[in-house]
């Protein structure tokens, strides 16, 4: 069977080498570089960066170690920026060697639908190439989305795509939407020691996660004194020559050296020739996909981003995975109800499952337990004691229903919580499994088993 997949990140490349291994010939076709945004414009730069942030950070505490250091802890931007680029150079590297490890075939251009069977390519070099397939995976991906109030010039309005290859480190920075990126943005641009002023339409930051998460944070970007203005909408944006002003709904202007929009992402949907082979659309423009990720042209699936679902690299991942079962005729179908999610905040945020608010709209009879990170031997000993676990679990049955982390490694430990709630086990569950010490897990036994009012390292309730 011949496939045919249309883009190669993290959604497209997976899918790629899992249909090789089931005996598909398999090409892939790329115009940009092997391993999408997700590798080279998002989670892995972002991630080095992250990095070098929590490295500064770090150095400027050394003496709460007991390690004396002469001289000023200074960023070295062209550095950091060369380790970024090879740590995103290595894994491109890797997902290549992959590729010819099993045998698939990468075309670098910009593919076009001609049919369910043909796809047309247009290389690098300029010249046209027609592929014939049996089957299709779209994987196109998204960009950051472009709004006119918002010209991005790469120099002064910036995307996050444009963040990450700036020249020098920026006096001023304006960030509009204190989502995900914006928020992990502004920790970065902090400790660079920019001066970050965040604006945002909803009520907080990271609204999309459980609200003792998001005022915690709030807190701890005040500490780092990034101010975070919210509830404003940005109405006006104009270049001058003392910097980018900035006019909110009310009257009020900001001004910086540099402005970075985070806003969401559009979806690489045009110019694919989805019209040509009568593939379906939704509202967003989004292509519409069942279970199996099949469209509704046979033959022809989609996964990632494009789909307008989850827009995360490892649903993109685990998609690819169905897509190309499903494509080599191995039935399989894809499960969202237990999706991990991590930012890299200082300090980070991850949650799995429901949030108590959303356990309250379902009319779920629930209880949560929580624990601090301050009452961790492991905490101290690492210097990083802000943050708590949250458990959320259904009262009757003890059912575990959700996990919410703010603290140190809490990308890491939130793992453990998706594996239960997967297996449908008990918050007791976790309470009575014996976890190592001195960890950071043991958290999550503790909250677990704060749910009954039985945690140890817990004070007593005041009456």
């Amino acid at each position: 069977m011949r496939l045919l997949v249309l883009g190669a990140g993290p959604g497209g490349y997976v899918a790629a080498l899992k249909a090789a291994q089931l005996g598909a010939e398999v090409t892939v076709v790329e115009d940009t570089e092997v391993g999408g945004t997700c590798l080279n414009r998002g989670c892995i730069p972002t991630k080095a960066l992250v990095a070098s942030a929590e490295a500064i950070h770090k150095a400027r505490r050394l003496k709460d170690y007991g390690v004396d250091v002469s001289g000023e802890i200074m960023p070295n931007l062209s550095r950091i920026m060369e380790r970024k680029d090879k740590v995103v150079s290595t894994q491109v590297k890797g997902i290549r060697s992959l590729f010819k490890s099993w045998g698939v075939n990468l075309i670098e251009g910009k593919g076009m639908l001609l049919t369910p069977e043909k796809v047309e390519v247009e290389k690098r070099d300029g010249s046209v190439e027609i592929v014939e397939t049996d089957k299709i995976i779209i994987a196109t991906g998204s960009r950051p989305a472009q709004i006119p109030i918002f010209p991005f010039d790469g120099e002064h309005i910036l995307s996050s795509d444009d963040a990450l290859d700036i020249k020098s480190i920026p006096k001023s920075l304006i960030i509009v939407g204190a989502g995900v990126i914006g928020c992990e943005f502004a920790c970065i641009f902090r400790e660079l020691g920019t001066e970050v002023t965040m604006v945002e339409m909803m009520p907080g930051a990271i609204s999309t996660e459980d609200p003792e998460i998001s005022r915690l944070l709030e807190k701890e970007l005040k500490k780092k004194k990034i101010k975070l203005m919210t509830g404003v909408k940005v109405e006006k944006v104009e270049g001058r020559h003392d910097g980018i002003h900035v006019g909110l709904s009310g009257g009020k202007e900001l001004l910086a050296e540099k402005l970075l929009v985070s806003i969401g992402r559009s979806l690489n949907t045009e110019g694919i020739g989805l019209e040509a082979v009568g593939i379906k659309k939704g509202a967003r423009g989004e292509i519409v996909v069942n279970e199996k990720m099949e469209t509704n042209i046979e033959g022809i699936y989609a996964i990632g981003d494009v789909t307008g679902g989850i827009l995360l690299a490892h649903v993109a991942s685990k998609e690819g995975v169905v897509a190309a079962y499903n494509a080599c005729g191995i039935e399989k179908r894809i499960d969202y109800s237990v999706v991990p999610a991590a930012i890299f905040t200082s300090p980070e945020i991850a949650s799995v499952g429901l949030r108590e608010n959303e356990a309250s709209e379902k009319g779920i009879d629930y209880a949560t337990g929580h624990f601090q990170f301050r009452a961790l031997g492991k905490a101290h000993a690492m210097g990083e004691i802000t943050g708590f676990v949250k458990v959320v679990a259904e009262r009757g049955s003890d059912r575990l229903l959700g996990v919410h982390i703010i603290g140190p490694n809490a990308s890491d430990l939130v793992h453990e919580a998706a594996v239960a709630i997967k297996a449908g086990l008990k918050v007791r569950d976790i309470a009575d499994t014996i976890h190592a010490h001195p960890t950071l897990s043991e958290g999550l036994m503790e909250a677990a088993e704060d749910v009954h009012g039985e945690a140890i390292h817990v004070p007593k309730p005041k009456k």
